[in-house]
């Protein structure tokens, strides 16, 4: 019972960390044009 002390405030760490990297990506524009890197490694010159 102990360890539950332990594990739901790492847990809540966690999903913190993950929501935070997942804003910032979006905020930073990587998810603006998803097929733009694709297409420039087919018509690199």
């Amino acid at each position: 019972m102990d360890i539950l002390f332990l594990l739901i405030p790492l847990s809540v760490m966690l999903v913190f960390f993950i929501l935070g990297g997942l804003w910032w990506a979006i905020y930073r524009g990587q998810f603006d044009d998803i097929d733009a890197e694709g297409e420039r490694i087919l018509h690199h010159d």
